[in-house]
């Protein structure tokens, strides 16, 4: 295993450059229209692609991979709800430990069932903290996880959450206020958790128009994740790429 991917991340955020991400769920697209978006997401220099979601019912996870991986060079990352959803064929994965909930079995307990098949997958393993703000609508990660999310507007313990998380040796923080959340993590959260942290900050849930994507970045996300608004408009992806990479150095 290497950590090229995590590194190449690194970089960015040390350079004040943001990156964009395409969430895909497997359940949610077939051959024809990912094809499609494939061709979509390398016109608007997509950084990533993440695959996955908190249900994943169809069994087609790895030829979604591997589809993904012949057609277009971008780097795939699994975005896993479940130990089940890994697949070989892609670059990376996130590890992701719920550190937002005080469910044991998604903080560690799953870990310690997959880690002997994580391993032997000889993926690039990215240990992520992964924080659950609440979107105004029920998720199903809350619901399969049996936790309740940070409130959304309770800065204060999604910072010290993060802190927590970095400090345990976490190398990405995973802000998601759900798919299709109906008020998305507000910049003054993201920007005292990237304020609070070294280690880069994915932000996700909710944003649907380039001007939220680039406020996101702006505010200290270091890459914006969207699905759910580019499965109901696929046009959007050319916008929402120039926002997010048009947003001004920080450092």
């Amino acid at each position: 295993m290497n950590d090229l991917i995590y590194q190449t991340i690194v970089s960015q955020k040390k350079a004040g450059k943001k990156s964009f991400a395409v969430l895909i769920d497997p359940d949610k697209t077939d051959e024809e229209s990912l094809s499609r978006l494939l061709q979509l997401c390398s016109l608007a220099k997509v950084d990533y692609l993440l695959v996955g979601g908190s249900l994943v019912v169809s069994n087609h996870l790895d030829a979604v991979v591997k589809q993904i991986k012949k057609q277009s060079p971008i780097p795939v990352i699994l975005f896993p709800g479940t130990p089940s959803q890994v697949s070989r064929h892609a670059d990376a994965l996130l590890y992701l430990s719920l550190i937002s909930g005080r469910n044991p079995e998604l903080l560690i307990g799953q870990h310690v069932i997959s880690a002997p098949f994580v391993r032997q997958s000889g993926l690039e393993i990215i240990s992520t903290g992964y924080m659950v703000i609440d979107g105004g609508a029920p998720t199903t990660v809350s619901y399969i996880s049996n936790a309740s999310p940070i409130p959304g507007n309770k800065g204060e313990i999604a910072i010290c959450t993060a802190m927590a998380g970095e400090m345990l040796g976490m190398k990405l923080i995973y802000m998601d206020a759900g798919s299709g959340a109906e008020k998305p993590i507000s910049e003054d959260m993201i920007n005292g958790v990237s304020n609070a942290i070294h280690i880069p900050l994915v932000v996700g849930g909710g944003i649907c128009d380039p001007e939220k994507a680039y406020l996101n970045g702006k505010a200290g996300a270091d890459i914006i994740v969207v699905g759910n608004a580019i499965e109901k408009d696929q046009s959007l992806i050319m916008e929402i790429s120039d926002a997010v990479h048009s947003v001004p150095v920080r450092f």
